[in-house]
């Protein structure tokens, strides 16, 4: 029991939550462990990023019955700024920009925040340029304020980057893909593979082009704010060709 409990990154257990009294997750059970690729697909407003959300604990976000478990603790018992140094990450759909912050200056910020010790300069800096060179980033890229003027392209591989740097042990990814060109999409799909091996994962999006780069070990489809439906990678196919209409009736 106890060695499974390591593996076990994340637990959610008939999870409701509700924004302004509005219910949008109806009772969602979801097992995440260490090396697992889980793909969440849905309509728009089925209560993906929902999901992402109240597992950062954003605050609108309510908790009306259920639990959700992190390395087997209460996730409650971790304030929002814990989360990240206990090793969750979340990618977010449209990241923001921060004019006036270098991006080298912000990811050794974001590096030191969650590490014991601050990173050392030559060390840090020889750990950031393999992690670019792999994304195929350009140097003059750390100098330029965060996220400001970028492309989409651009805002994802800084967060693809960021992720390998703080090597996380949860990764959620919120339609990282929406937007990309297919070599953005590959650099992207890159990232995430490397760290989904010592890593759980959670790639919420619409589209199965993602998913033929990122080999998800299952896939799971949600309706109106519960999983109707889990499958391996042949799910996402299926749902990219027929919708969820054939779901709605199976359901």
């Amino acid at each position: 029991m106890g060695e499974r409990m390591v593996d076990e990154i994340l637990r959610v257990e008939n999870l409701h939550v509700s924004v302004e009294g509005t219910p949008i997750l109806n009772g969602v059970n979801l097992i995440i462990n260490r090396g697992e690729i889980h793909a969440v697909m849905g309509r728009n407003g089925a209560g993906k990023s929902t999901l992402a959300n109240v597992v950062m604990g954003h605050p609108a976000y309510v908790i009306t019955e259920g639990s959700i478990f992190y390395k087997g603790q209460p996730l409650e018992e971790l304030e929002v700024f814990e989360r990240a140094r206990a090793g969750m990450f979340l990618s977010f759909q449209y990241p923001a920009s921060i004019p006036g912050v270098q991006v080298g200056t912000f990811l050794k910020k974001s590096v030191a925040s969650v590490r014991d010790e601050p990173p050392k300069g030559r060390a840090f800096r020889k750990e950031l340029n393999a992690a670019m060179e792999q994304l195929s980033m350009d140097k003059s890229f750390l100098s330029r304020y965060v996220n400001d003027g970028f492309s989409g392209g651009e805002k994802k591989r800084l967060e693809i980057l960021q992720m390998l740097l703080l090597q996380p042990h949860l990764a959620l990814l919120d339609e990282t893909d929406s937007g990309l060109d297919i070599d953005a999409l590959r650099i992207v799909a890159q990232g995430i593979n490397e760290v989904a091996v010592n890593s759980g994962c959670l790639i919420i999006t619409h589209y199965q082009r993602l998913l033929d780069l990122v080999k998800p070990d299952f896939v799971h489809a949600m309706i109106d704010g519960v999983i109707v439906r889990t499958g391996g990678p042949e799910l996402a196919l299926r749902l990219e060709d027929k919708g969820y209409e054939w779901l709605d009736v199976a359901a």
